[in-house]
């Protein structure tokens, strides 16, 4: 859904609500994919996700589409030793999540994020 289908029809346009001299600093997503553009007002506005705003987006981005927009790429913690994976969005979630399966099953784990190097997470020494 583009910017027109998540506003109310009755609320003018955000641009034409800008005085003179006001910048809108909305946040915007994009999606190459999808050849698609979305401002961030309704995740702001309607959600008050605040700070959360960019990723409240790619999660229903992804949820709905089954793809991450532009610029957004997860974290993937995956167990060397059994099939447990995850993906976040968030460096620390994966961390943590590697941490805690590491803790519990004595396994190792590999997190990676995009092209960067792999880390290990091992458990820690008794």
């Amino acid at each position: 859904m583009d910017d027109r289908d998540r506003r109310d029809p009755d609320r003018p346009p955000r641009d034409d609500a800008l005085g003179p001299g006001e910048v809108d600093d909305t946040p915007t997503i994009t999606c190459e994919r999808c050849d698609r553009a979305w401002d961030l007002e309704y995740e702001l506005t309607e959600l008050a996700v605040g700070n959360q705003a960019v990723q409240q987006f790619a999660l229903d981005h992804h949820r709905h589409t089954g793809h991450y927009p532009d610029g957004i790429a997860t974290w993937q913690a995956s167990c060397r030793q059994c099939p447990e994976t995850v993906e976040r969005l968030e460096e620390s979630a994966a961390k943590r999540w590697a941490e805690t399966h590491a803790r519990h099953t004595r396994h190792s784990v590999a997190i990676e994020h995009g092209e960067d190097e792999q880390t290990v997470v091992t458990a820690p020494e008794e």
